[in-house]
């Protein structure tokens, strides 16, 4: 598995656990992130104090269902789980676009779907 891919891993990995210090050593200082039609923000405090999601009451659970990669990009489709403070699971399929400098994140793109209950397993 290329450099790129192993940092992408250990990133999803970091989200799985809450590991703030694991995911913030996958990205580059500059790192830019945007969710379409939620949210954009750059740099690694603002980074940092979106990791765990205001309208979120835990950690998510990502799977990778594939991840490909060309040149600087990898793009990784998931699949995940992650509790609301009300109580009820978001379920939700992503697709992501991380542009890789040095084999760190230096910009996630992340397009989400929250499915219904009887989309998609």
């Amino acid at each position: 598995m290329s450099a790129n891919k192993e940092t992408v891993k250990k990133y999803i990995d970091g989200f799985n656990k809450n590991d703030h210090e694991q995911i913030l050593s996958c990205l580059t200082d500059d790192i830019e992130w945007t969710v379409f039609g939620h949210f954009h923000l750059i740099g690694k405090e603002a980074y940092d104090n979106e990791i765990d999601g205001q309208e979120f009451a835990g950690p998510p659970v990502l799977k990778v269902v594939r991840m490909v990669e060309e040149d600087d990009v990898v793009m990784a489709e998931l699949s995940g789980e992650v509790p609301r403070p009300d109580g009820e699971v978001m379920r939700m399929v992503v697709g992501e676009v991380f542009v890789m400098r040095d084999a760190k994140i230096a910009e996630r793109r992340a397009f989400l779907v929250e499915l219904k209950e009887n989309e998609y397993k």
